[in-house]
């Protein structure tokens, strides 16, 4: 296997990560995603997205990702990581 894979493999699902990191941050869903539309710019994003990704009904992209880092203090290295993990599981489903 390749060090991705392994990497991957032993990384939480991004759903899991987006959650125990928002509520570090004391932060309700309503709340992130307010976080993210001023961080962002983009009004495109609620609360129903934000819960989307961590119930594992979605993966936000790479766009979503980059924002979410700075918002949550997580690095991105770790967000790729999990989403990575998450559409690997997905896969095996």
């Amino acid at each position: 296997m390749s060090g991705e894979t392994v990497a991957a493999q032993e990384a939480v699902p991004i759903g899991r990560l987006i959650r125990s990191a928002r509520q570090r941050r004391g932060l309700t869903q309503y709340q992130l995603a307010d976080e993210l539309v001023l961080v962002s710019g983009n009004e495109s994003l609620g609360r129903g997205e934000v819960s989307r990704w961590e119930r594992g009904k979605r993966v936000p992209g790479p766009y979503w990702q980059q924002h979410l880092s700075r918002v949550l203090g997580v690095p991105p290295d770790e967000l790729r990581a999990a989403a990575r993990a998450t559409k690997q599981w997905r896969q095996r489903q």
